[in-house]
């Protein structure tokens, strides 16, 4: 199979790519810089050298590709509201060259707005900026095979320069390890190969699915993941107001915990990397690094 992939070169995407080609597929990739071009193209995949502005570039390669896979999306919180357009506009982009065909079309949401517990068809709750779910739905309601995959707050692994990066980060600048409340909000997390499987299997299943959720540990409290840091940074663990957290309050107090039991029945995925709590309780993850221009991952 011929994958078109976006974000080919990002944390998710690059891990989607090499396991597309370990499995034998052909793969072409996005890629905005010369350097990523040169890395993507090391993989052994085909580059398309665009960015998500360049809609032409977004059609011709969703049109002569079997599938298409989109994990792009700029994750600058400064202008969130802005990304979020630009990505409903790829997404129409690309679901417009699949039209009148059976080649899918699997795009990246997060979990934002799903209840404690949600299951695969349970739709957001609360409106948010991002839309890529609601694209997807609405280009799938216009007979495009299109479907999504639910990526939880922590794609984790080393290397990580996500969500709980994040965490670490403000840690280290306030001399605390913090949780909102008494801390019983839950995240979830998927190993980053285990989540790029769940791409490849859904595209090896024929995409049967409207939505899958890509969640290993569907349950961890926020509390415990505070834990963790602080004893690896050595600082305290103590609860504090949303306002401690900044921008991030709404990320480290929101309730984002989901089952996967479908998606894992339907794929036959299960996951083989380590939990989010074991794989943060590495020494790599608190290795000095500098601050990311922009941080996150799909979500």
């Amino acid at each position: 199979m011929h994958v078109f992939v976006t974000g080919a070169t990002g944390w998710v995407g690059s891990a989607v790519t090499d396991d597309l080609l370990k499995a034998g597929h052909q793969v072409t990739g996005l890629a905005r810089s010369d350097d990523k071009a040169a890395a993507l193209a090391a993989t052994g995949a085909k580059v398309i050298r665009a960015t998500l502005d360049d809609l032409d570039a977004l059609r011709d390669a969703a049109a002569a590709a079997d599938a298409v896979i989109h994990t792009a999306f700029n994750h600058d919180f400064s202008r969130f509201a802005e990304s979020a357009e630009q990505d409903r506009r790829a997404i129409e982009a690309l679901g417009s060259a699949l039209a009148g065909s059976a080649r899918p079309l699997l795009v990246t949401s997060g979990l934002s707005g799903l209840a404690r517990g949600a299951v695969e068809s349970d739709l957001p709750g609360e409106a948010g900026p991002r839309m890529s779910d609601a694209t997807a739905r609405a280009l799938a309601q216009r007979g495009v095979r299109a479907a999504t995959v639910r990526l939880p707050p922590s794609v984790h692994g080393l290397g990580d320069h996500g969500f709980v990066a994040i965490l670490i980060r403000l840690a280290r600048q306030t001399g605390v390890s913090a949780y909102i409340g008494e801390g019983r909000n839950c995240w979830s997390g998927v190993y980053r190969l285990d989540a790029a499987r769940v791409y490849r299997l859904a595209l090896e299943h024929g995409v049967t699915e409207p939505t899958y959720h890509a969640v290993a540990d569907e349950t961890v409290p926020f509390k415990a993941i505070a834990e963790v840091i602080g004893r690896r940074l050595d600082l305290p663990v103590e609860s504090r107001e949303r306002g401690h957290f900044g921008w991030f309050a709404s990320m480290a107090g929101a309730e984002m915990s989901v089952s996967s039991a479908r998606t894992r029945e339907r794929l036959g995925w299960t996951p083989q990397g380590p939990g989010l709590l074991a794989d943060l309780d590495q020494p790599g993850y608190y290795a000095p690094a500098p601050a990311p221009a922009v941080a996150g991952g799909a979500r």
